[in-house]
């Protein structure tokens, strides 16, 4: 075997035998077919990687398909706000379709199902036919309906069509096995009642298909070759089996192709939840600020923060494909997005804690251009001015009076560097009738600027600061965020609801200070605030008044796991 085909994940090597077994590589077409009931989050991004990926690969079409069969939870809104992700994330699909495209398509076939004894008219209450179905280890019983004539089968089926009963009266299902030991094939339910506007039929229907009727047929009219979900769908591959063999039998000649349905383990995250229902929660008790809110695990949510569609990739492809469930630790994904950025992302000054340094010996009234490198790790990307004057700010924590010999930054009596500027000395401090420091005094030796080449300037010193010039300062709002949640697993324990690990102090609003440079950034700009993390501009900002988001911070906790 070679060392290629030794590389391949199982479903490519599912791929390259139907190949090897006379599927012509022009026949090989994929989907992604979310439903439009929420946002697409983090955990939808694999299953996008997979699908979109193999289009790639395969340089064969991958369509974007919306299963839209439940007009009471779906909505335009979130179809759009999938588009906008897919596209973002640097995907593009084939064609653009929807299961309500085929409404009359699956309602011809399920009168042939029904001329062919293999669907009847259920008129039992949704708790009786619950009931009826009986347990995984008691095979259910045959509902009362389940031998009514063909005739008055099509006349019933005709009439929901018609919208001549109520929500609930009758159903449509399929006429399998109520022994079977996969319940799923104990009669599931076809067609409900529903008298809901749809977001593109409006209210040209009053019966909905159910979506193991509706998925499984879609992927069959469109001819896809490889049906790819998550695992929570392997007990339903025989259903849609079951139901891609009968049409089979009514459209051959006109869909020859027959889908082969395979799952792999989905993506799970630390700290996060995944259901959609559960993310809806959150939106609408205020919890955040809306789908796009930066804590959220949305793709919306996870661009305004300030990931890159690149980091994202790169995370699916390190994640890889398996078939067993696991769990990915969030610092993984937190490692991609640092690891993006420290290419790059500009390096910038901001002080977040801001305590005043007066320089005692730096003229008074003097101002300066300090030149200063934007990304040492990118050649490409030049310098930038930076203004400097006798009176700056450094960030609170970066002083003491009195620190033992691992402080490294500012205290009295001891000289540190100043980012692209000088060296400085501390020699005094003022402090308020709280005792809370206000101004710190300093001496500056002005032979030690940064890039002069002096001996002065090549002298060593531990501690390096930044900074920003009080005179040059521009006001900024800072979005700090922690994670959303407490624990590791907040919707993993069944005692308990997943809202009891909310965390409190998940976002902390900081007035900022940032260097003049920053005045004209652009709304998603990213930069590094040297020594405080990654940060890109909201969408809340304006030139009267920046907002940045905290993406990341510097520090890397995944791969000293590792």
């Amino acid at each position: 075997m070679s060392e290629e085909k030794k590389s391949l994940n199982f479903l490519e090597q599912i791929i390259e035998e139907d190949l090897a077994n006379g599927l012509s590589k022009d026949a090989l077409r994929f989907r992604f077919p979310p439903e439009p009931n929420g946002y697409l989050h983090i955990g939808h991004t694999k299953a996008i990687g997979i699908s979109f990926g193999l289009g790639e690969r395969y340089q064969a079409p991958v369509n974007l398909r919306f299963d839209d069969t439940n007009p009471a939870k779906e909505e335009q809104e979130y179809v759009d706000a999938i588009k906008k992700d897919i596209a973002w994330l640097g995907y593009q699909w084939a064609n653009e379709v929807y299961s309500s495209d085929y409404f009359q398509q699956l309602y011809d076939w399920a009168v042939l199902l029904i001329q062919n004894g293999k669907a009847y008219v259920d008129s039992q209450s949704s708790e009786d036919m619950r009931i009826q179905k009986g347990t995984p280890t008691e095979p259910g019983v045959d509902s009362p309906y389940r031998n009514r004539s063909i005739e008055e089968n099509l006349e019933l089926f005709q009439g929901m069509k018609e919208g001549k009963f109520e929500e609930g009266a009758h159903t449509l299902r399929a006429k399998i096995d109520m022994a079977s030991p996969n319940m799923l094939l104990r009669d599931p339910l076809m067609y409900r009642i529903m008298y809901k506007e749809h977001h593109r039929t409006g209210n040209d229907w009053c019966i909905y298909p159910m979506y193991d009727w509706t998925h499984g047929e879609s992927d069959y009219i469109e001819q896809i070759s490889h049906s790819l979900c998550s695992l929570e769908f392997k007990p339903h591959r025989d259903l849609y089996d079951w139901f891609k063999e009968q049409v089979y039998t009514f459209s051959k000649n006109e869909y020859p192709l027959m889908p082969k349905q395979r799952e792999f383990s989905r993506l799970n995250l630390s700290y996060t939840i995944m259901s959609k229902r559960k993310l809806l929660k959150l939106v609408e008790e205020n919890i955040v600020s809306g789908w796009d809110d930066p804590r959220m695990p949305t793709i919306s949510g996870l661009r305004r923060r300030g990931y890159t569609p690149n980091s994202i990739r790169n995370f699916i492809e390190t994640v890889g494909v398996s078939k067993r469930e696991n769990v990915i630790d969030v610092a993984l994904l937190e490692f991609k997005i640092r690891e993006d950025l420290n290419k790059s992302a500009n390096r910038v000054m901001a002080v977040l804690d801001p305590v005043k340094i007066i320089i005692d010996n730096y003229p008074e009234g003097k101002e300066e251009i300090l030149i200063a490198e934007n990304n040492q790790e990118d050649e490409g990307a030049g310098f930038r001015e930076v203004p400097f004057s006798r009176e700056i700010y450094i960030e609170r924590e970066d002083f003491r009076e009195e620190a033992n010999k691992k402080f490294f930054r500012l205290k009295l009596g001891k000289e540190v560097r100043l980012k692209n500027a000088y060296f400085i000395t501390a020699t005094s401090c003022e402090k308020d009738e709280n005792g809370e420091i206000t101004v710190i005094h300093c001496t500056y030796d002005p032979l030690t600027k940064s890039g002069s080449g002096t001996e002065e300037s090549k002298r060593k010193v531990k501690g390096t600061l930044h900074w920003v010039s009080v005179k040059h300062a521009v006001k900024a709002e800072v979005r700090a965020y922690d994670r959303l949640f407490l624990t590791e697993a907040p919707d993993a324990q069944k005692d308990k609801d997943f809202m009891e690990f909310i965390n409190p102090n998940s976002l902390e609003i900081i007035n900022a200070y940032v260097e003049p440079s920053l005045q004209t950034s652009a709304i998603g700009e990213r930069f590094q605030f040297q020594r405080l993390g990654y940060f890109n501009v909201d969408d809340d900002s304006s030139a009267e008044k920046l907002v940045f988001n905290k993406i990341v911070g510097l520090r890397d906790t995944w791969s000293n796991k590792q």
